[in-house]
């Protein structure tokens, strides 16, 4: 039973690696410098005859000061002095730095590696030798520590090119969701005010149509609560809350009130939740609402070949022209459409003849 437990443990630590590996920093690091490693090793075994323990030592007494070269130009002297513009320290740190890594190499290969690999006794070169030997330090240590350090610096700053990316394109979309959050916050409680105002309307008439009309404003705030939490919702989900809350709307009218409504749906597609609701919803309120004689509602919704159409008209009076109330409504609704279709719709109003008319196109094909 401990040995099934511990298998299942390890499984899960399995299925966890790919996560964490490119959030642990020091796993990446040693994952880079073991595979250098052993390439670096792999290539002087095949290149050389020497014992697995001489070519081990040899590599391993190069990598220490490459590793220490990477990390003094990555974490201090390109930091400290060059990204802030501080170049007189940065020319100096780097000659003086370099030049120290590299005779520390120097001295690692002759006082340790050859100790493994010559067998005693042989001469050494001395410590002021390999201090002053500029040619020997450029040509076979510069040259080689310095040409792992820029992979090093590559890959550092590709990473953490990356991950600025990802942190920036994450934070956009939580911004995003955020303002979106926040604008359906200020239509909602827009819609459910005029909603309940016709409502107590119809109650103080003492109407038989209020338990109707209660009735479909739930099914409309149930629809709002429950779908509306996404990005996105089916079209037909919102044709069916357009169409209850007409009828809840109707209900306040006589006959004078007309509604047109067609639709010509090819495929049920995903939509920004709200969004034909609330232009709707604006119809009524300056359309019907502000129009005495016979108000008239058209609403035209189609989709065809990758293009979504919704196109809504309303009459209104001569008196009220003058004002197309673009305010929470609309206004809303552009902010909504620019954060999720910018670039790929279209949205048109247009006051003419007593007539106000609104035109949402989307190209979904983008």
């Amino acid at each position: 039973m401990i040995i099934f437990i511990a298998i299942l443990e390890g499984m899960n630590n399995l299925k966890r690696l790919p996560e964490y590996f490119p959030q642990n920093r020091l796993t990446q690091h040693i994952t880079f410098w073991c595979v250098y490693f052993l390439l670096i090793l792999t290539g002087d075994l095949i290149l050389h005859d020497f014992p697995f323990y001489q070519a081990f030592i040899l590599k391993f007494c190069f990598l220490v000061p490459q590793i220490l070269m990477s990390y003094y130009l990555a974490y201090f002297v390109i930091p400290v002095f060059l990204l802030q513009k501080r170049y007189l320290p940065f020319v100096l740190f780097l000659i003086a730095g370099t030049y120290l890594i590299s005779s520390f190499g120097r001295i690692l290969v002759v006082y340790v590696a050859e100790s493994f690999i010559h067998t005693p006794p042989f001469e050494q070169e001395s410590i002021q030798e390999i201090l002053t030997d500029i040619k020997t330090l450029f040509y076979h240590y510069i040259i080689s520590f310095y040409s792992v350090a820029l992979i090093f610096l590559f890959i550092k700053y590709f990473i953490s090119y990356n991950k600025v990316k990802e942190e920036g394109l994450k934070l956009d979309k939580e911004m995003a969701e955020a303002e979106l959050k926040a604008l359906r916050s200020q239509l909602n409680p827009h819609f459910l005010f005029n909603t309940l105002n016709n409502i107590y309307a119809l109650s103080l008439e003492n109407s038989p149509k209020t338990p109707e009309s209660i009735e479909k404003l739930s099914g409309i705030l149930d629809h709002i609560l429950y779908n509306c939490n996404g990005k996105s919702v089916w079209l037909s989900s919102e044709i069916e809350l357009l169409k209850n809350y007409i009828a809840l709307e109707k209900l306040r009218y006589d006959d004078r009130l007309k509604v047109n409504f067609i639709t010509n749906i090819a495929n049920d597609i995903q939509i920004l939740p709200l969004i034909l609701l609330s232009l709707t919803e604006n119809a009524f309120k300056h359309g019907a609402g502000e129009d005495c004689g016979s108000p008239k509602i058209d609403i035209d919704i189609s989709q065809k070949e990758g293009r979504f159409r919704f196109k809504i008209s309303n009459t209104i009076s001569r008196d009220y022209q003058g004002n197309n109330a673009q305010g929470i409504g609309l206004a809303n609704i552009v902010k909504q459409l620019d954060l999720l279709y910018r670039g790929n719709y279209k949205f048109e109003t247009e006051n003419k003849n007593n007539l106000f008319t609104v035109e949402l196109e989307i190209n979904q094909n983008q």
